[in-house]
């Protein structure tokens, strides 16, 4: 954690440092005259001005992945990626941007730039149904082109786990053992999805180093966030969020001194789009502290659930023991950085939490 934690700030570093240049050397407005001279229309203008900055950003950033990936995590025995994984996530992340990403930029540049004065509201609803949608689609198309969803097979484990779903009345449609161990020896579980599409993920690693109660231990806490409705909450947040964030943008986009700064000859939306994106990162990193906070009141609540519930709080602490072992969790951060970045608790102070809650 220390060491990714170093090569996040020099990579963040190097980044400002091409960006600060490209900035006050009028990178911004030389690439705006060389995308308009090619003559198309306002909206293929803004869409080929952005995919050109994207497509820059990620091949800068490749060398930084490449390193973090086969050097870092190779160093500390977690990485299993093969370099025809890695070609591969890339070529389908890339495939994914062109026909999802590209059709949603699309249609929040032409609501900013022919809609009027409720442009931000219109992408705001467009958005809001995008993220519903995405909610269903993603579980079953999106993230089985990156691994391998196989279903849990009958055992002492599923029997486990259906015992317990029916004990807290949970309505167990799906419940998956996902290949994570084709990228990394890292162990994690997740919950996504609504309706029918709810899943329920294992990482095979995460079966092979725990028993079934420690597996169980895990589920319920998953069903925990599902039962205290903190998919729900974030969710709701999130919108909340995004319609403040639409609605300043709208303001931006009328500000002639915004692009004086960024030394454009010419206002256009798609350009006010990246320079309010850069422009609100600062206060985007202050909200997620907010987020974090949340998040970590959230972990609590679902361990003391997942404690509570199954009846056995040592099999979640020993979860926990195991999981921050494996994946050399760093056990005693820095308060301060730890009310910044986390949005989990230290596994430290989550055993110390549910041995209060279970034995005081």
């Amino acid at each position: 954690t220390k060491t990714q934690t170093r090569f996040g700030f020099i990579t963040g570093g190097f980044d400002l440092v091409v960006l600060l240049s490209f900035w006050f050397s009028g990178g911004f407005n030389w690439l705006d005259e060389i995308v308009r001279a090619w003559g198309f229309g306002e909206l293929v203008t803004g869409l080929l001005y952005i995919a050109v900055l994207m497509v820059s950003k990620s091949v800068i950033s490749l060398p930084f992945s490449i390193y973090s990936t086969f050097v870092i995590e190779e160093q500390f025995g977690f990485n299993k990626t093969t370099p025809k994984t890695f070609v591969l996530d890339l070529v389908k992340g890339l495939g994914l941007g062109l026909l999802i990403g590209m059709p949603l930029l699309a249609g929040i540049l032409a609501f900013f730039m022919y809609t009027g004065d409720l442009a931000w509201l219109y992408a705001w609803i467009a958005i809001t149904i995008f993220s519903l949608v995405m909610q269903y689609v993603a579980p079953t198309w999106i993230m089985p082109m990156f691994n391998k969803f196989t279903p849990l097979e009958e055992g002492e484990l599923r029997t486990a786990i259906e015992e317990y779903t029916d004990k807290v009345d949970f309505p167990l449609q799906d419940l998956f053992v996902i290949d994570g161990s084709k990228r990394s020896s890292k162990s994690n579980a997740f919950f996504t999805g609504f309706g029918k599409n709810k899943r329920i993920a294992l990482y095979d690693t995460l079966i092979e180093n725990h028993t079934n109660d420690e597996l169980v231990a895990v589920l319920a806490h998953e069903i925990g966030h599902y039962k205290k409705k903190h998919i729900i909450k974030g969710m709701i947040t999130s919108v909340i969020q995004t319609g403040a964030m639409l609605f300043v943008l709208s303001i931006f986009l009328q500000a002639e001194g915004l692009f004086d700064a960024f030394y454009m000859d010419k206002m256009s939306v798609y350009a006010g789009l990246i320079f309010f994106g850069m422009l609100y990162a600062p206060i985007d990193m202050i909200l997620s502290v907010f987020m974090q906070i949340s998040s970590r009141k959230h972990e609590y609540e679902a361990d003391e659930f997942a404690a509570t519930t199954t009846g056995k709080p040592e099999d979640m602490i020993a979860t926990l023991k195991k999981l921050s072992k494996d994946n050399l969790s760093n056990l005693t951060p820095h308060p301060f950085y730890v009310f910044l970045n986390y949005s989990h608790p230290p596994a430290l102070q989550r055993i110390k939490a549910i041995r209060e809650i279970c034995y005081e």
